[in-house]
């Protein structure tokens, strides 16, 4: 991402903060920062190692309460199955998750379909289930590296 669009994602997401009464602190800000500059998702210790050149005394508990805290604003998205991190390709709004996740670059592809929202809503209702929030991860190879 280039530092035009990084910048551009950073004020947004401080404008939405702010309208929230959130605080996105500097290192907070730096988490957001480095999530932008990648290309695919990462884990919260090389998150750590990134950090620490701006947060020299950046410590475990300092990347998780960012990311924490990045979660709840609906910047960031966890891959549970890698056990990483994304930055919301759309966090100005709330929306069902679907993540194309190719098992050869790494490269993760954040998708809307509320097509398969809808279908999976209708058969957990069937159930009697309430979906309340959803996340898919589907694993394949990118068109890139097909």
């Amino acid at each position: 991402m280039t530092t035009k669009e990084t910048t551009r994602l950073v004020t947004k997401a401080e404008k939405l903060c702010a309208q929230r009464g959130a605080r996105l602190t500097p290192a907070r800000r730096e988490v957001f920062e480095i999530l932008a500059d990648q290309s695919g998702a990462i884990g919260a210790y090389d998150l750590l190692d990134k950090l620490k050149s701006a947060v020299p005394n950046a410590k475990p508990p300092t990347i998780y309460r960012a990311l924490d805290f990045l979660q709840e604003q609906g910047f960031v998205h966890k891959i549970t199955s890698s056990n990483s991190y994304v930055l919301c390709s759309h966090f100005d709004h709330q929306h069902p998750v679907q993540m194309l996740i190719c098992e050869r670059c790494g490269s993760v592809q954040e998708i809307q379909s509320e097509g398969v929202y809808n279908a999976l809503r209708k058969q957990a209702e069937d159930q009697g289930f309430r979906v309340e929030s959803q996340t898919i991860e589907a694993h394949g190879v990118c068109g890139n590296c097909a």
